[in-house]
């Protein structure tokens, strides 16, 4: 299972926000889209952060409501980790685990494709190895 199936499955839909909008507007679009991160594009179009709900509960722990007023590019995570359509889901479990992270951007050719989040590689971690189990009773009840 690579990135690209979980895509496939789940579709490609990804939301943004600019560097220049407020966290008041950013938590509103995790809410109405309901989603935990949003992606931040540069002027480029391309992709420069990533700002999730734990960005926002940190922001308003350090300055109450005044941290809705902020601009998302202040406390955005810059540093984004990115997957490719090809990476499986044992990759993409290790980077999120090493990183500590639950949502990773999926990039081809440098264009942003998805995101796929810690519960989409779950949900195929479990799917795999319900498979499994079901080869192997297989495999018992006709041997």
């Amino acid at each position: 299972m690579t990135a690209a199936s979980i895509l496939k499955d789940k579709g490609g839909e990804v939301f943004t926000i600019s560097q220049e909008a407020s966290l008041a507007e950013a938590a509103q679009l995790l809410d109405e889209k309901r989603i935990g991160a949003v992606i931040i594009v540069g002027e480029s179009g391309g992709p420069v952060g990533v700002f999730s709900e734990r960005d926002l509960a940190r922001q308003i722990a350090r300055a109450g409501a005044e941290a809705l007023n902020v601009r998302v590019g202040e406390c955005m995570t810059r540093d984004v980790v990115f997957c490719g359509p090809g990476d499986s889901v044992d990759s993409m479990m290790g980077m999120m685990t090493d990183r500590r992270i639950r949502h990773l951007p999926v990039v081809e050719n440098g264009k942003l494709i998805g995101v796929i989040s810690i519960g989409d590689v779950v949900k195929r971690k479990i799917a795999e190895a319900e498979a499994e189990a079901r080869a192997m009773k297989d495999y018992i009840a006709t041997g």
